[in-house]
Parts: structure tokens; C-alpha cells; sequence
């Protein structure tokens, strides 16, 4: 879930808050912590009340949702013609079936009949139209439309303003749609798994531009209430399509307290896990270690620079910042070996992951000799570099504070650090951003492309940096219409290994989530997306 983002520190993950895509639905619990391995339980068909830790949402408009925490409650609410599997595959939703044609141009969708909004309205062909091309209105402001649905012919013509329709959208009956691409996709599945091709109900956005705060969903919960900076209920969908939720409610506590002091005193029911508490966690004897559980996180954490002005535009400048960020110290003494230092763009885990990529390793003295063999000659010459960071109160994440004390103390940069409040820096950073941004991203679909094309393609618009090469893009748009996997993984890791070679970004953190969960709570399971199907969570006291 692409997604960006506000973060804090946790065990193996820097969770990034926006999107932040952010995240939930695959059994893929470690018990590499002794953790997380729960005993078979009877199912339950209902009751309970599940109590969750969370910010606010920044909206819960799908169209608009591209933060981690909003994408959180988004997808509980609503949903769309495909979802993701335990193996992060696209498999049928509102969608029962689809054929795809032999030049992999059109999908013809066949919806399923009887499927309602929270209302009781049926859910039509017409509906999903309305839906993508009201995302697609530059009236909407939309800034997922261009990545999650642009492989839909009219899509780029819409977000221009030339047209008021998509022409790669036709109804052919109430169950029916025929959609066409621009040039075969082997991600166009996937992509509609994000929450901007979920569908909306007309009569809902009618009511005006707070409409999503009485929201009118398809998915397995409805909205009850949402008081801001306190409390947030979602209750059981009794007309929802699939597998009903067993739980009656899920009250999330927003920005209520400490999250671990919230768990050990019975507030909360899950928690992610604070890198303070590692000792307690992770000692086999203590209170914790049965109810932790560790699971894999397709994530990056990473600094980026601004290529299009000074001193960035100089790769020479690029490489000997990223050479002197000292990772592996970072990560052992700060996140205690809870996370992994990057040195390529694709987390581990990653269908496609490249383990022979030959990153940019640590070394202060090239560094210094990279700059000197720059344009500007000396450290001295550079101008006064500025960092952007998100968050509240001006306290800046510890890992950027002691990267930033490096490059003053060991190259001698002039450097400061800017914060940005979490809405302008989730939603406006592309003209906000200074020098250097320090930014994380989610995964929303298992492919390369969600990380190589969507963050560094030339115009992307999650390219904050405005990073442009054109044989980068070139092998980008190989990769992504080849029909044959080995063949289009080949092409990604050659893109990533130019990206890395270019000095595009600097890859900081991959990690896994943390989180302790009560042992009362069953079925409660990251996937790899940060994402939990809560309509199969129950309570067994």
C-alpha cells in the first residue's frame, strides 16, 4: 500500500503511518521467536469486541486514501473486484470471475449478483464505472488514481482534463465489464487490490465533501462512529457478500497513550512492539514471549534525494551521502539487529529480490574523495542541505538524528532538519520537499514494480525526487509487459542495479512486524502487506 509516511520506531519495522498504505490479511505468524504459534480454537460465528491501538485517519475517501492508517480502515469498510490471498495473489472479490484476452489488453470482469452496499443497494457494473472515473476527475484530487488504475485506457486523459469519461470502460450489462488497457500489465490485478479501484456509491458522495465520515461501504464492517483524536468503532456488515465478521465491533483507541503501557494493563488487545521492550519480548522465560508475534514486512525505509537541484543533481554528491550512512552500526545499536540494513530498493521476501545486487557500502573515506571529485571540490562548497521529515512536537526519528550527526561530524555538511506536520508531509511532500526526504514505503502488491516503477519511473508520481533515466524506464516497461516471470524479474534487477548505481535514493531499513497479541485474540495474522482480515478475528475468553 503505497503509503508513506509518519513512522516510529518498533522492533523490526519502522511502521510507517499513512498509507502507510496501512495494512493486513496473511498467516505467515514466525514462530523463529517462539511466538505467535496459537493452539487450534472451535470457530465462533460472532460476539466480541476487539480493541485496537491507531491514529486518526487522514481520510477514508478510497480515492484519495494513500497513508497506511487511513488504508487501514479503508479496507475493512470498503472493497473492490479483486483482493489479495495469503500469497499476495489476486483472487475474485465483488469480481467472481474474469476472462482476459490473448493480447492481454482487455478483462472482461463478471461481478457477482446480490452484492449490496451497507444500505442494502445492489452493487453494479455501472457502480465500479462511476467509481474509477470519479477517481480519475481532476475535480477529485486524487494522487493513487495515475498509479493503481493507469494501465486503463482514458485514465491519463481524464487526469489531464481532456475527458470526462474513461474510454477503456464499458458496461456491458449490470454484471458485466469490459475494461481495455493501454499495453499489457502483469501487476493491472493486483493494482486493483489498492483502495482507489474499490467502489462507491453515488447517492453517498452526493451528500457532500464529508461524506465518507457516514460512509456507505461494501466491506465486511460499517463505520458506527469516529470522535477525532479519541475513539473510532467499526461494527459488523450483517449484508456483507463474503465471509461475515465474527467479531460484533473493533474499537480503536486513537493517540490514547503509550501503545505497550496500553497492552499491559488490558486497554488494548494487540500492540506494536517498541524497541525499548526488546529484552522483555524476547526473553523465553518473561510474560511476553508466548504472546509475540513476528511477521514478514515487504517495506523499505529510505532517504531520498532531490536529483532536479543542487547539490543532488551531482551523482558524485549522491554516492558519498550514501556512503557515509554507516547501516549495519545503525541497525545493531539502535534497532538491535531487528531490522536489516538495505543496500538495494526490493525488500527480502520480494518476488524478484536480486541477493547479488552490489550495493553502496560504508565507507567515510571514498566518500570524501567522491566529493572532491564532484563539482563542487570540497565539502566547504556545498550548499546548506536540509532534510524532511514528517511527525508532531519536532521530534525527529533517532535514526535520521544520528545519520545527519554523521555527515556533519565525519564529512563536515552543513545539514538541518525540517518536520512537516503528517497530512502535509503524507499528501503534499512532492512540493514541500528540501534537499533530502526521509520516507518509507509499503508494499501494496508482490511485484517489483511496485517499488522500482512507482517510486523512481520518470513522472511517477511517488517520484519525489524527480529521478529520470530514460534506459531505467526503458526496462521498467520490458519488464512489466513480459509474459514470462524469470524473464520480467531479470529486467527488474537490472533496473534496480542501475537505480542503486545512480545512487537514486539512500535504501536505509527492511524489517519484520513486531506485535504482542493477546492470547484470547485468534485469527489475528499480518500479511507481508501489513495488512489483517478482521473479519476473521474472534475472541475466546
Amino acid at each position: 500500500m503505497s503509503n508513506l509516511k509518519l513512522e516510529k520506531e518498533s522492533l523490526g519495522l519502522t511502521i510507517i503511518y499513512w498509507v502507510f498504505t496501512v495494512f493486513i490479511a496473511l498467516s505467515l505468524i514466525s514462530p523463529g521467536a517462539g511466538a505467535g504459534v496459537q493452539t487450534a480454537a472451535p470457530p465462533i460465528t460472532s460476539g466480541g469486541t476487539l480493541n485496537l491501538y491507531n491514529i486518526d485517519p487522514l481520510t477514508l475517501d478510497p480515492a484519495l486514501s494513500g497513508d497506511e492508517a487511513s488504508n487501514s480502515y479503508v479496507i475493512q469498510i470498503f472493497s473492490g473486484l479483486v483482493k489479495l490471498d495469503d500469497k499476495l495473489e489476486a483472487v475474485p472479490d465483488i469480481a467472481q470471475d474474469w476472462q482476459v484476452s490473448a493480447d492481454g489488453l482487455t478483462y472482461i470482469f463478471k461481478l457477482r449478483q446480490g452484492v449490496t452496499f451497507q444500505d442494502g443497494r445492489k452493487v453494479t457494473a455501472q457502480d465500479f464505472k462511476y467509481s474509477w472515473e470519479r477517481a480519475c476527475s481532476p475535480s477529485t484530487g486524487s494522487q493513487t488514481a495515475s498509479t493503481y488504475l493507469g494501465d486503463i485506457l482514458g485514465v491519463s486523459d481524464m487526469l489531464a482534463g481532456k475527458a470526462q469519461s474513461l474510454s477503456g470502460v464499458q458496461v456491458v450489462d449490470d454484471y458485466t465489464l469490459r475494461v481495455r488497457l493501454v499495453s499489457p500489465s502483469s501487476a493491472f490485478l493486483s493494482k486493483l487490490s489498492y483502495p482507489t479501484g474499490f467502489v462507491v456509491d453515488k447517492n453517498n458522495v452526493a451528500t457532500g465533501s464529508s461524506w465518507w465520515s457516514k460512509a456507505n461501504g461494501t466491506g465486511p464492517f460499517i463505520l458506527k462512529n469516529w470522535t477525532q483524536g479519541s475513539q473510532l468503532v467499526l461494527e459488523r456488515n450483517s449484508l456483507y457478500y463474503g465471509e461475515k465478521a465474527k467479531l460484533d465491533q473493533v474499537v480503536y483507541k486513537l493517540l490514547s497513550g503509550i501503545p505497550m503501557n496500553m497492552y499491559e494493563l488490558g486497554q488494548v488487545d494487540v500492540a506494536d512492539v517498541d524497541v525499548s521492550y526488546y529484552d522483555e519480548v524476547m526473553d523465553p522465560s518473561g510474560p511476553f514471549y508466548s504472546q509475540l508475534a513476528i511477521t514478514p514486512a515487504l517495506t523499505l525505509t529510505y532517504l531520498g534525494f532531490d536529483v532536479t537541484k543542487p547539490p543532488f543533481d551531482d551523482i558524485n554528491v549522491r554516492k558519498a551521502f550514501t556512503m557515509a550512512v554507516n547501516k549495519q552500526k545503525l541497525a545493531s545499536l539502535m534497532f538491535r539487529d531487528t531490522v536489516t540494513a538495505a543496500y538495494g530498493i526490493l525488500p527480502p521476501g520480494m518476488p524478484g529480490y536480486n541477493v547479488y545486487l552490489i550495493g553502496l557500502g560504508y565507507d567515510i573515506n571514498k566518500a570524501k574523495e567522491l566529493i572532491a571529485a564532484s563539482r563542487y571540490g570540497s565539502v566547504a562548497n556545498l550548499p546548506k542541505i536540509t532534510v524532511t521529515t514528517g511527525g508532531y512536537g519536532g521530534a525527529i526519528p533517532s535514526d535520521l538524528a544520528a545519520i545527519v550527526y554523521d555527515w556533519v561530524t565525519e564529512l563536515g555538511a552543513d545539514v538541518e532538519v525540517r518536520q512537516l506536520t503528517p497530512q502535509e508531509f503524507t499528501y503534499n511532500l512532492k512540493q514541500e520537499k528540501d534537499s533530502i526526504y526521509y520516507w518509507g514505503w509499503n508494499a501494496d502488491y508482490a511485484s517489483p514494480q511496485n517499488f522500482l516503477e512507482v517510486l523512481f519511473a520518470t513522472g511517477a508520481t511517488y517520484n519525489i525526487g524527480g529521478y529520470s533515466n530514460s534506459q531505467f524506464d526503458a526496462l521498467l516497461k520490458q519488464a512489466a509487459q513480459a509474459t514470462d516471470e524469470a524473464a520480467s524479474f531479470a529486467l527488474y534487477q537490472q533496473a534496480e542495479q542501475l537505480l542503486v548505481n545512480d545512487a537514486a535514493c539512500i535504501p536505509l531499513w527492511t524489517g519484520k512486524n513486531y506485535q504482542l497479541v493477546q492470547s484470547y485474540v485468534k485469527g489475528y495474522s499480518l500479511n507481508a502487506l501489513g495488512q489483517v482480515a478482521l473479519n476473521k478475528v474472534y475472541i475466546q475468553e
